[in-house]
């Protein structure tokens, strides 16, 4: 029989033993191994019968159990070092309170960091006992709440709470993934329901169209310092249609996936006021959009300015609000492919909005230009949420550096008459949690050479200084831990595979040969992801006779794991994956490749440490950052990858190899391919391999335990998620908070009528005249010499604006055949006297040739205003035709 409802019967713990439900709850313990290590104490065999849970765990331990504990003075003892412990990360001073001019140490000269942020994303990857992410985005996402909790940073982070979580992945007998949705009740998960004063759900509604409400009650799960608030629509009061909103992570049709994002937007900014106003804490001042899933949020916030002051708003309209929003918003893009957008049909969003749906009072056009595809190319019908978010936020960052350049020349079509270079979108390059990612063998390791204090902060702060000491650390030591790491994956990769065998139909007298797959004593490599195209999977089947010949060497074998889930509705993926597996199942070769089924934190974290190499063979540029080879290498792993995302910036041949790439315009995708299947062999028989085979003094590969420790000392430091949050607060929140600060109702006012102002005068802006005249030698010719100076004078007609409205410059650099500029510095111009009889201005300044070789320069002119973060800010320029500077502009050629 099958039970009508569920419910999970809770202990009542001893008294003694309360604070084991506090640390319970906190889900720092998924990073702090002392607690886990009291939890495993509380039952070690439950313990890992609820594959390391503690809110499973508690919920299951018997009362006799408890009982025992509670007179254990050992074991108390321990309980409140756990606590106390717990309390000080909770209430301590850390890095943000000592460096921020608002709360710390840095006096009035220190830089005034918000008084809280509020981080919005689709999918959070903090614990496997909370399955509420994909892949490496809701990963980045939950590393970067927990690396915010560490420095003390005051983030709010807000998602949904997914019923069904995203898919478990399973094997047909032939090697089809097969994908499986589990029931997630909140009351098993460490998150617990935010109330009203009254004891009732806290709740947000949303108006849908037709008169009905979309509900959700608000989650919250306790990330260290950081609460992170989940919506979830399946509550008593909505419809059949309204509840399974938040049913499946990245799943349904457009309409769904359009009221998943409003949810998470809309809803999300009005559950994080309730949380504020429930609990007191501080409001944010910056709002983060990680991905476009969130862009609604400056929708929202929009319609909160425009309501009366009566109402708690600030009476603004639609432009002056938008000037307030985007001065307080940060937008990360993660995708270098347009396809990766979630875009959505015009009229679908025009249905769901304005007075017949949510905003009452938002103009519905004012909304869907925010969405336009308006740059060449664009999709008129379309309305784009990584364009919204664009639009919507005063600060922009791709997530390493070449996915911001990559990013820049994808949405440079937003700002028109700019240079990629110079469209307003930074990079801050993703990092990883380090106390989440590194196993315990390694951090006890390093805490021998610099205490357990020390090894710490190294992990959640950074800082090169204590990762140097790993240059002490004995060549023997490095190796031993090397092995045991790798025969722990050893044994977790044959029950792994002796459970996938079962779910496949395969009887036990069938599995004996499990027993033989791997060997703790041959070089592992390790390749998990996600399995879009781009990604590559079985590249390295391209020629499965050279494979075979690598993991059958006779004296240098190498082994592979591994793993990855194809989108539910990715067909091309999930062929992808059966290509893998039936390769991995062959009886010649299926003791030196394995497919792991159902890829996610809890395996990660076997399988990074395990590994002596991470590969990555994604199609280049499409790899935004990939931050599993970041995890791998904190592990003492080396990466092998294609100069893609991270490893592009980061490589240096001292700690792992670079695969060539023929990413070349004229190369088609199958040739491509065979020469970087080609590449990758080789390498891998030629220097990887022989690398970790050559032995010396004492039979240990000395060069490769040298790569092991530079990859430690230098890498370390910088694949921190701590090193990452830094910059965001330094680069982005501090500056956006100063803005917003800035940006009170009258000035929100001023500068949305300078900027309407602006672009209406903007078409009678022009360069009229430009003329050089050298001031250093009498020469006539096109040709200068290093160290002159040109006097510049440039005549330009600025209409209805004025001098204080507009910035002249010369831009200037090195010019190729066809005269573009690269590397251009821009230089000021000032005016030189007031307008003549037909209204133009005149400027003047000098230019410097400060190098040799062809160079060039050109004049523009843009709208200028304290208050404008970038130049580009309006999409404007006004540059000279080609008559206009004809002669004027190449030097040197």
């Amino acid at each position: 029989m099958k039970a009508i409802r569920r419910f999970t019967v809770r202990p009542v713990l001893p008294e003694p033993l309360r604070p084991l439900s506090d640390l319970a709850r906190n889900l720092r313990w998924s990073w702090h191994t002392e607690t886990r290590d009291l939890f495993q104490a509380v039952d070690p065999e439950g313990w890992q019968a609820v594959g390391g849970d503690p809110v499973r765990l508690l919920g299951s331990v018997s009362a006799r159990r408890l009982a025992e504990l509670a007179g254990d003075r050992r074991f108390l003892r321990r309980l409140a070092a756990a606590a106390d412990d717990l309390d000080d990360y909770l209430h301590g001073r850390r890095w943000y309170q000592i460096n921020s001019g608002t709360f710390g140490d840095t006096g009035p000269d220190g830089p005034e960091f918000p008084d809280a942020v509020a981080y919005f994303s689709p999918e959070f990857g903090v614990t496997a006992a909370l399955p509420q992410y994909s892949g490496g985005l809701g990963i980045l996402a939950g590393d970067h709440l927990k690396a915010a909790s560490d420095l003390g940073v005051p983030l709010i982070g807000v998602g949904l709470l997914y019923r069904h979580g995203y898919f478990r992945q399973s094997l047909s007998r032939d090697g089809w993934q097969l994908e499986h949705y589990p029931v997630l009740d909140p009351n098993e998960l460490p998150v617990s329901l935010v109330r009203e004063h009254d004891g009732t759900p806290a709740t947000v509604s949303l108006a849908l169209p037709g008169g009905r409400l979309l509900r959700a009650h608000i989650w919250v799960a306790q990330v260290g310092r950081v609460p992170l608030l989940m919506l979830d629509s399946d509550v008593e009061e909505n419809g059949p249609g309204e509840r399974d909103v938040t049913d499946r992570l990245y799943g349904g049709g457009s309409e769904h996936r359009l009221l998943q994002e409003m949810l998470l937007g809309i809803g999300g900014v009005r559950a994080v006021r309730a949380y504020c106003r429930l609990t007191g804490h501080a409001e944010p001042e910056v709002f983060h959009t990680n991905e476009g899933h969130a862009g609604f949020l400056g929708l929202e916030r929009i319609r909160e300015l425009g309501e009366s002051p009566e109402r708690g708003g600030q009476g603004l309209d639609f432009d002056a609000a938008l000037e307030a929003v985007r001065a307080g918003t940060v937008f990360t893009t993660h995708t270098p492919v347009p396809a990766g957008i979630d875009r959505f049909d015009r009229e679908l969003v025009a249905r769901h909005f304005g007075d017949r749906g949510e905003l009452p009072g938002v103009p519905v056009e004012k909304v869907l230009q925010l969405g336009m595809e308006t740059y060449p190319g664009g999709e008129p019908n379309l309305f784009n949420m990584a364009v919204m978010g664009l639009r919507l936020a005063q600060r922009a960052n791709g997530v390493s550096t070449l996915h911001g350049a990559v990013s820049r020349g994808m949405f440079a079509g937003l700002w028109p008459g700019f240079d990629a270079e110079e469209v307003p979108i930074t990079s801050v390059t993703n990092g990883v949690h380090a106390p989440t990612w590194v196993a315990p063998e390694v951090f006890r390791l390093g805490a021998r050479q610099i205490g357990a204090s020390r090894a710490e902060d190294a992990l959640s702060v950074g800082g090169s200084e204590r990762w140097d000491a790993v240059a002490d650390i004995p060549d023997g030591d490095i190796w031993e831990l090397r092995r045991e790491l790798r025969e722990q994956l050893v044994m977790e990769v044959r029950e792994r595979l002796r459970a996938s065998w079962r779910q496949r139909g395969a009887g036990a007298a069938e599995l004996g040969w499990i027993d033989g797959v791997l060997d703790p004593d041959v070089l592992t490599i390790g390749f998990a992801r996600r399995v879009p195209s781009y990604k590559r999977l079985t590249l390295m089947l391209r020629d499965r006779d050279r494979l075979m010949e690598l993991l059958l060497h006779p004296t240098r074998p190498v082994q592979i794991v591994v793993a990855g889930k194809a989108h539910p509705a990715d067909d091309g993926g999930k062929r992808l994956v059966q290509e893998l597996v039936r390769f991995a199942d062959d009886p010649r070769v299926r003791h030196r490749i394995v497919f792991l089924p159902d890829y996610g934190m809890a395996m990660a974290q076997k399988l990074y440490p395990g590994c002596d190499v991470w590969l990555n063979n994604p199609l280049r540029p499409l790899e935004a950052c990939g931050t599993s080879g970041m995890k791998a290498a904190l592990n003492g792993c080396l990466n092998l990858s294609v100069l893609d995302g991270w490893w592009d910036e980061w490589f240096e041949p001292d700690f792992g190899w670079a695969i060539p790439t023929a990413d070349g315009s004229a190369t088609d995708e199958d040739r491509r391919d065979e020469l970087e299947a080609g590449a990758l062999y080789e390498l891998i028989e030629r220097r990887v391999a022989p690398r970790f085979y050559d032995r010396g003094a004492g039979g240990l590969p000395q060069r490769w335990i040298e790569m092991v420790r530079r990859t430690l000392t230098t890498l370390g430091p910088k694949v921190l998620a701590g090193r990452m949050v830094r910059e965001y607060v330094e680069r982005l929140y501090a500056p956006a908070a100063q803005a917003h600060r800035s940006l009170d109702p009258d000035t929100a006012r001023e500068l949305a009528s300078w900027k309407a102002r602006v672009r209406v005068a903007w078409p009678r802006v022009a360069v009229d005249h430009v003329e050089a005249v050298e001031q250093t030698t009498a020469s006539t010719e096109a040709v200068a010499e290093l160290g002159s100076t040109l006097a510049l004078r440039v005549r330009v007609a600025l209409g209805e604006l004025q001098p204080d409205d507009v910035e002249v410059q010369a831009v200037a650099g090195r010019v190729d055949s066809d005269d573009a500029i690269a590397d251009a510095q821009p230089f000021p111009l000032k005016p030189a006297g007031g307008p003549d009889l037909e209204g133009r201005w005149v400027y003047e300044g000098p230019l410097s040739l400060d190098r040799t070789g062809p160079f060039g320069y050109t004049v523009r002119v843009l709208p200028a205003h304290q208050l404008l973060a970038a130049s580009a800010d309006l999409g404007l320029v006004a540059l000279p035709t080609e008559s206009t500077g004809e002669g004027a502009g190449v030097l040197m050629r």
